[in-house]
């Protein structure tokens, strides 16, 4: 007896057709899991961010655009860098209005909790002297700040307010990514060199590093792909055929 016919009935189509593939189709919005699985990551993520930096300062080889000017800051003021990291971070955030952008709650953690973790760091960890010490610490501030950039990019809870300052350029002005984000670090490197911050091996390393270090791990962290896509569509968009940032 041919059970073709009671199978259509009972499934709704012939026995020997194949199941509708039910993945989203390329460039299709995924839905966010909860934040409250998304959570832990980015709170991790920013304490690593944190430690990272604080390695890089007690390495004593350079630091990122970013932290020299926090650094230079910190030596003109007498405040320490993560505290200087955490009142810069205030009136970036205003910036973003008038350039359209909106922060969401993990950029709000961003400020305060990778300036509290950069100065609990500094505390903990004890500056290195001789060469070999110092450039260990550094590569290995490099790549926790990298990891540590996977993990809260992929809980995708809000840029941070630096970064929100470069897409709201690009948004506003029609910057490239790549423009507005040589535009505003070089801008960063050079202030915070005439303050007194430290450029050195670790700010070229930093430079050429973090960018593979993040693009290896926000795709482990990124468990849902829609933050890799984002990020590969934007590439894309601004440099075709160009990987990495």
């Amino acid at each position: 007896m041919d059970e073709r016919p009671f199978s259509r009935l009972t499934t709704g189509r012939p026995a020997d057709s194949r199941p509708a593939d039910r993945r989203p189709p390329a460039g299709h919005p995924v839905a966010a899991p909860p934040i409250a699985r998304r959570l832990p990551g980015l709170l991790l993520g920013l304490v690593a961010f944190g430690l990272g930096i604080a390695l890089m300062v007690q390495a004593d080889l350079g630091l990122g655009p970013w932290e020299v000017l926090h650094q230079g800051l910190a030596r003109w003021s007498g405040l320490e860098i993560g505290t200087v990291s955490i009142l810069l971070g205030l009136p970036i955030l205003l910036l973003w209005w008038p350039l359209g952008e909106r922060p969401g709650i993990g950029t709000l953690l961003n400020v305060v909790i990778i300036g509290a973790a950069t100065n609990v760091g500094i505390g903990l960890v004890p500056i290195q002297h001789e060469l070999p010490g110092q450039a260990l610490m550094m590569v290995a501030g490099v790549v926790v700040i990298g990891i540590g950039s996977g993990l809260y990019l992929g809980a995708d809870l809000g840029p941070g307010p630096r970064d929100g300052l470069m897409t709201g350029l690009h948004h506003r002005f029609g910057w490239s990514i790549r423009r507005a984000r040589t535009a505003i670090e070089l801008s960063a490197l050079g202030l915070g060199f005439l303050f007194g911050g430290t450029v050195g091996l670790g700010t070229v390393v930093f430079a050429f590093g973090i960018g593979p270090i993040v693009g290896w791990a926000l795709p482990i962290f990124d468990q849902t792909g829609r933050v890799v896509r984002r990020r590969d569509l934007r590439i894309l968009e601004e440099s075709p055929g160009t990987l990495g940032e």
